[in-house]
């Protein structure tokens, strides 16, 4: 890998206090800070059918860190560890563990993006910075949200993902049928007990996002445990539901989340499909393990889904643990992987809608209840 010279260019300008939310044009990337970039990027490619496009590290110039950019259909993930014990990288996994910093959208025009967000309240983490080289140039500016999360306003042309990446010599995994994941549905956060209702209104006035859904603690509970969401939303299809735990019996698997990552963060990654069945088939055939739902759930799914006008495929829905909701404007599927790395934090779910704009209402306490198994084993509950 020939290493490219790049240059950098920081912007600074004056903050008015237009709202943001048009600027963003939908998602560009999530960026995972991990203890080994090569062993997670070649786990999403075994296991979750990701491509690798793009590498960044010391071949290509870059001393401090190693990058691998993957991607499959209209999704795009970067993992990036450290390759030193020391710096900003080192010390977030040291903390945290493996996570995502990144939320990137991808927006014309970056320069205004950031300043709306800032005028708006957001707090300031890079200012807008042109990186080019002779293939093309990257423009990006970040602004923090909760816990070291940060959202990252990117407009790139660049063919191998940004200068300092190169898209030759990368490895390849040929195992496994297609996943058939086709976009980002959604990112969900956890938040502090007490503050989901701060983090609604940061979305809403600092991103110009709207609350599309509410769940109260009644709604969303079990015997043991307990929380509170609120559903943010814009008009160019960025979602991001922010959850926060509420009392209960026992440990929610949010203060699960929030006692291991050792605060907020992104809970999980929810990919689109247009065939879930085939999917979840693949995906576990490559070795990808799911949370099993209650022996009773596929009698009670049935009932709750009498009337729709739709024929599903129960016994492979069963036989693969995939979950069935519906809502006013159609039906869901949904199945969610037991976590990304060693701690109870970070994982991801596989959804296909047909037509259903809501997250599952109906199956919360069979995922719960799934959740709180695992809890049980680990001695967390």
């Amino acid at each position: 890998m020939a290493r490219r010279a790049f240059a950098v260019r920081v912007t600074t300008f004056a903050a008015p206090v237009d709202a943001p939310a048009s600027l963003l044009a939908g998602w560009d990337s999530l960026e995972l800070w991990v203890g080994n970039a090569r062993a997670a990027a070649h786990w999403l490619a075994a296991g979750f059918g990701f491509t690798p496009v793009a590498y960044s590290g010391p071949e290509t110039g870059v001393r401090d860190r190693v990058s691998w950019v993957l991607a499959q259909g209209h999704v795009r993930l970067v993992v990036t560890a450290p390759l030193g014990g020391t710096g900003e990288i080192a010390e977030h996994v040291r903390v945290h563990g493996d996570g995502v910093h990144a939320l990137s959208f991808a927006v014309d025009d970056v320069e205004a993006a950031f300043r709306a967000a800032v005028g708006r309240g957001a707090a300031p983490v890079s200012a807008p910075t042109v990186r080019s080289d002779p293939d093309g140039s990257v423009i990006t500016a970040s602004v923090a949200t909760y816990g070291e999360t940060i959202h990252r306003f990117t407009s790139r042309s660049h063919p191998a993902f940004a200068p300092g990446f190169t898209s030759e010599g990368l490895f390849s995994v040929s195992i496994g049928g297609s996943t058939k994941i086709e976009m980002i549905d959604h990112v969900v956060g956890n938040v502090e007990e007490g503050r989901l209702d701060d983090w609604v209104a940061f979305y809403e006035a600092t991103f110009g996002f709207s609350e599309m859904t509410h769940f109260d603690r009644d709604q969303i509970s079990t015997e043991f445990s307990a929380l509170r969401s609120t559903v943010m939303t814009n008009s160019r299809g960025i979602t991001m539901p922010v959850n926060e735990p509420a009392q209960g019996r026992k440990k929610s698997q949010i203060q699960e989340y929030l006692d291991a990552y050792v605060g907020p963060g992104v809970q999980h990654i929810a990919l689109g499909t247009d065939d879930i069945v085939g999917s979840v088939s693949a995906l576990r055939d490559r070795g990808v393990r799911f949370l099993t739902p209650p022996a009773t759930y596929y009698d009670d799914a049935r009932a709750r889904m009498e009337g729709l006008d739709a024929d599903l495929p129960w016994s492979d829905l069963s036989r693969l643990g995939i979950l069935v909701d519906r809502d006013d404007d159609g039906y869901l599927l949904q199945v969610f992987t037991e976590t990304f790395a060693d701690r109870p934090t970070l994982f991801f779910e596989v959804i296909q809608r047909h037509g259903a704009s809501g997250f599952g209402e109906g199956n919360f306490k069979a995922l719960f209840e799934a959740i709180e198994h695992e809890q049980a084993r680990r001695g967390n509950l």
